[in-house]
């Protein structure tokens, strides 16, 4: 028992010698890396100080010192940044659904300031910014070495004023110039409408007022339908759609969801990760759904699309979203000011980060662009194209009731609305169809 003892305590012993001469090298390190710390903060007040006495012209020492944080937060990442008061107050307007802007959601790459999206209703939607665009030019000066918060700076300002963008688009050859006046932005998060049997739920943005409005379009929807049995399924719309909102990205994932991991966030601590599960409840009452997306499909919508599809409670079609799959906290600063800092990535529920890669649809459907010359030429053969029924002197048809013929002419009148809805919205058509399509099977079933 003796010898046990002595080999346990000499283990013991030795354990404690062994630890003391790893941690002294450690320490030391430890030592030596705050050492370099403080010389390099040391080095930085030296460089500001001297910035102060002996640049060519007077700093405010304020900026000066707001700038070298904004810049510390952007070497980051393109979504780390600093939020001066104002910019700190005009972020939570932002939320609220109201804003004074152009209506684009923006990002860095590569110096450059490239479009996430452009707003639905807004004056850079409607003077044709599309997503993906580099904005290499604001006002004829050069965004290129400039932060992503002083690009945006020099396209903001009063609602009313103009501004020129000069934009590189792919497929097109040389850069050009849109022109576009500021304007209030207001946001309706969701739009609702119903196209046939199909319930169209366009989400446009993630504020405080999404999943209400979104509760709301849809039993108003169902309502004027005439209850829940006389819709085929609905379509979420997500395209240019840029994110915001965390909980509303949840709860709209939730509303579809009776169960199960809705989205995960994982930082650099395993403590730190967060799970977030659905609630029982469906507003679609089990009917189809299809996730419309593109590539000016970020954030929060690529967390619902993710959920979606991960669940297979809906069809993803489009092409590939966005790709942001990080989470950034705003933490409040002295003197009113924030940050903003990324301190997570999004997974979806089987485990994948969007980050980078984004959304790849269940069923890829890009957009056609139009084509003016293509419409013209349709157009004339349409005029010279003639039927039986033209034909003077044809045998009318009078084996046909009157109540079959209002039906066969109701299908037509349907069938000439998809038609028209194609030529104005390809992938909405193609959603569109494969509800009709899905719902075609189930009737056969039911029968």
């Amino acid at each position: 028992m003796k010898k046990f003892l002595m080999a346990a305590g000499g283990g013991t012993l030795a354990g404690i010698i062994a630890t003391t001469q790893i941690a002294g090298p450690l320490l030391a390190q430890q030592a030596d890396a705050n050492a370099s710390v403080y010389e390099q903060l040391d080095l930085f007040g030296d460089i500001f100080e001297r910035i102060r006495a002996q640049y060519v012209e007077e700093v405010d020492p304020g900026e000066l010192i707001e700038a070298a944080i904004d810049g510390m937060l952007t070497s980051l990442d393109p979504h780390s940044s600093y939020l001066s008061p104002d910019d700190a107050k005009q972020m939570q307007v932002q939320t609220r659904g109201e804003f004074g802007g152009l209506g684009i959601e923006v990002t860095q790459e590569e110096g450059f300031v490239k479009v996430v999206s452009p707003i639905d209703g807004t004056p850079a939607e409607e003077a044709g910014i599309e997503a993906g665009d580099f904005i290499t030019h604001v006002d004829n000066e050069s965004v290129l070495g400039l932060s992503l918060d002083e690009a945006v700076d020099l396209m903001r300002g009063p609602v009313g004023s103009e501004i020129v963008i000069t934009v590189v688009r792919e497929g097109e050859s040389e850069p050009f110039d849109i022109s576009i006046v500021r304007d209030t932005i207001k946001l309706t998060a969701v739009r609702s409408r119903t196209q046939g049997e199909t319930v169209v739920m366009r989400i446009t943005t993630f504020n405080d007022q999404t999943y209400p409005n979104l509760k709301e379009g849809m039993e108003k929807e169902i309502e004027e339908a005439g209850g829940i049995d006389n819709v085929n399924g609905f379509v979420i719309d997500l395209r240019n759609n840029p994110g915001g909102l965390l909980t509303q990205a949840i709860r709209v994932s939730d509303a579809f969801l009776n169960e199960g991991e809705i989205v995960s966030t994982r930082g650099r601590k395993l403590e730190d990760g967060e799970r977030y599960n659905a609630t029982p409840g469906d507003l679609a009452e089990g009917k189809p759904i299809v996730v419309l997306i593109n590539g000016g499909s970020a954030s929060a919508s690529e967390i619902v699309a993710g959920a979606l599809q991960d669940h297979r409670r809906a069809i993803v079609v489009g092409t590939k979203s966005f790709g942001k799959g990080s989470v950034q906290t705003v933490m409040r600063l002295r003197q009113e000011g924030a940050m903003r800092l990324t301190t997570a990535r999004y997974y979806t529920p089987s485990g994948r980060s969007i980050q980078s890669l984004g959304i790849s649809p269940d069923i890829v459907v890009a957009q056609p662009r139009r084509n003016p010359d293509a419409e013209d030429e349709e157009e004339t053969t349409n005029r010279f194209q003639r039927s039986e029924a033209d034909l003077r002197g044809s045998l009318k048809n009078d084996s046909l009731s009157e109540d079959e013929i209002r039906q066969i002419e109701e299908d037509r009148a349907k069938a000439e609305e998809a038609a028209k809805l194609r030529e104005e919205d390809y992938q909405l058509a193609y959603a569109i169809d494969i509800l009709k399509g899905l719902s075609a099977i189930g009737d056969e079933f039911d029968n």
